[in-house]
């Protein structure tokens, strides 16, 4: 990728981090580093730490993610961080929900945050997406149920890219723990890792 990339891609993350669309989020604004990457992916929103900590999933669930990638393709978190571009459907904290864990953002802080995954895709142009979580998969395509979309390819011509799901790594969620979702979790990681775009180039 071009110098032209790397400097729209490094003023376009600064320019997020100054984002105040949503009343309802908590700042700071969460992104990854301003990596040229033709491999996005792409989370749900940040947990309570990762505004402490300044990066996407940087605590438990961020561990098991990394760890799927550290076994499956040989690619350590580090490596990830700075061959990978991560972004998120929304990038700032949603707050608690009323009975318990991270409250869902809503339509609007949702459409609030999509032109920032536009631009990103216009710059980056990637080859490969890898949306994580059922309301990350969601924004490509409507589905039922993840056996319906994790462990295989789909192919994404709005973007022109591949896109490869996961399920959410959340501690919360055993979906990826019991059959059929571990063989399903399994295979998708073996195409993320087969893929001709991953990992990434800088």
């Amino acid at each position: 990728m071009s110098d032209s990339a790397q400097s729209r891609i490094t003023a376009h993350v600064e320019t997020l981090l100054g984002c105040t669309r949503c009343p309802l989020m908590f700042k700071p604004v969460v992104s990854g580093l301003p990596v040229v990457s033709r491999v996005m992916l792409i989370g749900q929103a940040p947990g309570v730490k990762e505004p402490q900590l300044g990066r996407p999933f940087a605590w438990t669930a961020g561990k098991t993610l990394f760890q799927w990638f550290k076994e499956s393709c040989g690619i350590d978190e580090a490596t990830f961080r700075q061959r990978v571009y991560m972004a998120a459907v929304c990038r700032c904290f949603p707050g608690k929900a009323p009975g318990g864990g991270d409250r869902v953002p809503n339509p609007l802080e949702i459409a609030n945050c999509s032109s920032w995954m536009q631009a990103e895709f216009e710059i980056l142009k990637p080859a490969l997406i890898i949306p994580v979580g059922k309301l990350a998969i969601l924004q490509f395509f409507a589905f039922q149920k993840l056996t319906e979309v994790i462990g295989k390819k789909f192919r994404d011509e709005r973007i022109g890219c591949d896109i490869i799901a996961l399920p959410h790594p959340s501690g919360a969620s055993t979906w990826h723990r019991m059959e059929p979702g571990k063989s399903l979790l399994t295979e998708a990681l073996q195409l993320i890792c087969k893929h001709p775009a991953f990992p990434a180039d800088q």
